[in-house]
């Protein structure tokens, strides 16, 4: 038994080192998953705005575009791992409220346009606020920040 205890701490202590480049590549796959959503949002912003409008959304215009502000300002605060803490904040609600206006009703599943994936994406935007960015970021670089 202490065998298997000294070799499992042992495989702990190495896979740390794996830590920062974990954390880089959730950023990257994070920033690319909401790029193509941005994207669409600011070719056609009024037709998101009354989409939101459609859907009971107050202010629609206003949330619109705070949506779209958010999810692009996103996708290049965390592919440079910078304020990434901060960032991450703001996007967990752009996905609450995309959970509880579109996903929801259609249950788990992302097949049937379910809430699976943007909990996926609050749960990894959680995890980089609780563990910050990694030792390839800016916010690493210019804070400081442990990794």
């Amino acid at each position: 038994m202490m065998a298997l205890k000294e070799a499992y701490i042992e495989f702990s202590r190495a896979a740390g080192y794996f830590k920062s480049v974990s954390l880089l590549f959730l950023r990257l796959i994070l920033a690319y998953g909401f790029y193509e959503p941005a994207m669409m949002k600011w070719s056609d912003i009024s037709a998101v705005s009354e989409w939101f409008g459609s859907m009971g959304m107050p202010f629609p215009t206003l949330n619109a575009y705070m949506a779209a502000t958010t999810e692009l300002t996103g996708v290049v605060l965390l592919t440079l791992g910078f304020l990434t803490r901060l960032i991450s904040v703001p996007l967990i609600v752009v996905m609450m409220v995309a959970i509880f206006t579109v996903h929801l009703p259609h249950g788990f599943s992302a097949g049937e346009n379910g809430f699976e994936i943007p909990l996926y994406y609050m749960i990894m935007l959680f995890a980089l606020v609780a563990h910050g960015p990694g030792r390839f970021s800016l916010d690493r670089m210019i804070f400081k920040e442990d990794a």
